[in-house]
């Protein structure tokens, strides 16, 4: 965005969309990747990652479909929204996507083509096949149970289909009502907002990321403690709120974001009630 480089930058370097370059990579985040790394090469089944509205699921499960963009025996599948009405509707889109074509149209033919599916892909060709769900918390009772008897196949030493379920914490309680669910989670963990440290880090980051190079801060040390305090470490609303700042010094004329800057847009946004 060409009016960002009066002061020095070369991208937008706050834009909420989901991209794996501005990914700042947290303690809590590292975590997350390495283990379903470990898991995901283990074929160890089912992965539920958990974290309130905004604190980065849907980037970070791009920037693990990158990590593993080189490797050929990892296949990816991803379903953005997993609202589906019915059993049938959900295991219907999970035939098309792995571009399978039964004979037949109901639910156990769609369950016994894609069984036949997993075991040629994960024994006969050795490739691991993943199915990542983004907004996991809409996924119904009844399709919670659709994927329970998909990871029913296994051989002896793993699991045929290794499903990554990324989610708010409110989906927890519906599989903890599902029997045989929650003790096939072979990786469990939850993601933090960022501590003030890490707050810092995340905006210098982005920063650098999107070209700065200026001599000195672009923000002042108040301003972001002030951010810290605002958002509480939620990355999406930390980003957010340095692009109003950043959109703010532009229009303004000013060399960098100050506390009064961010103490302005707070009442902003509390005047508007957002």
């Amino acid at each position: 965005m060409s009016y960002y480089k009066v002061i020095g930058l070369e991208k937008e370097p706050f834009s909420t969309s989901p991209d794996p370059q501005f990914f700042y990579h947290s303690a809590s985040h590292h975590t997350a990747l390495k283990r379903l790394e470990i898991s995901l090469r283990l074929r160890r089944g089912l992965n539920v990652i958990l974290g309130d509205v905004g604190t980065g699921k849907t980037t970070l499960s791009r920037v693990l479909l990158q990590s593993f963009k080189e490797e050929q025996d990892f296949v990816f599948h991803m379903i953005l929204d997993p609202s589906f009405k019915s059993e049938f509707q959900f295991l219907l889109s999970l035939v098309k996507m792995f571009n399978i074509t039964p004979q037949f149209k109901s639910t156990l033919d769609f369950k016994e083509a894609l069984q036949k599916y997993l075991f040629q892909a994960g024994v006969e060709e050795n490739k691991t096949i993943v199915l990542l769900i983004d907004e996991g918390q809409k996924i119904t009772t009844e399709n919670l149970e659709v994927l329970r008897t998909l990871l029913n196949f296994e051989t002896n030493e793993s699991k045929l289909l290794q499903v990554i379920i990324m989610a708010q914490v409110e989906l927890l309680p519906r599989v903890k009502r599902i029997r045989n669910f929650s003790d096939r989670i072979a990786l469990k963990y939850t993601i933090n907002p960022f501590d003030e440290t890490e707050t810092r880090e995340m905006i210098e980051f982005r920063l650098r990321e999107a070209g700065f190079r200026e001599p000195g801060e672009l923000f002042t040390d108040q301003a972001i403690r002030l951010i810290y305090q605002h958002t509480q470490g939620y990355p999406r609303r930390i980003s957010m709120l340095c692009h109003d700042a950043i959109e703010t010094i532009v229009m303004k004329e000013q060399p960098k974001v100050d506390a009064k800057i961010i103490d302005y847009l707070i009442a902003e946004e509390v005047g508007a009630g957002i």
